[in-house]
């Protein structure tokens, strides 16, 4: 199993930073374009809510694939955290904290995952999925705090 921890300030109230993270067509607006990422069932507009699963559809190391994800705990505007449902990994929990500092967001992301296929799961997390997934959530972050900084 391996964390990684992402943290963005972002010139915003938390609650609009808050809202932006959980609203499913930014998601689709700030990852990387070359994934094609899109979202196909479950909750695929607007804001995703407690107890809400979304599918995502994506291209990841050219592999064509889904993940479905369950928002399993909020606490508006503080704290929300997605859970893997289906999906190509082991197990992957999202946690997203949010804390108001003197008018600004700190944004800390926690992503918590880990591979199937045992050993060569193991040395595959180590190896690739680590900087990869922390290169995803810093590039989306940036992207979120853009959007949130000129509205």
């Amino acid at each position: 199993m391996v964390t990684v921890e992402t943290k963005i300030i972002i010139d915003a109230p938390i609650a609009l930073c808050f809202d932006l993270a959980r609203d499913i067509e930014i998601h689709t607006r700030t990852v990387w374009k070359h994934t094609n990422e899109r979202a196909i069932k479950g909750t695929v507009t607007g804001l995703i809510n407690e107890g809400e699963t979304v599918t995502f559809q994506a291209t990841h190391f050219l592999i064509r694939q889904k993940l479905t994800s369950r928002i399993t705990e909020m606490n508006k505007p503080y704290y929300f955290v997605d859970q893997m449902v289906k999906g190509a990994f082991k197990n992957l929990r999202h946690e997203h904290k949010f804390e108001e500092l003197k008018g600004k967001t700190m944004m800390t992301d926690s992503l918590t995952f880990s591979a199937p296929l045992g050993f060569i799961g193991w040395i595959v997390e180590r190896a690739v999925l680590k900087t990869y997934m922390r290169r995803f959530l810093e590039h989306r972050n940036e992207q979120l705090k853009v959007i949130a900084e000129h509205r």
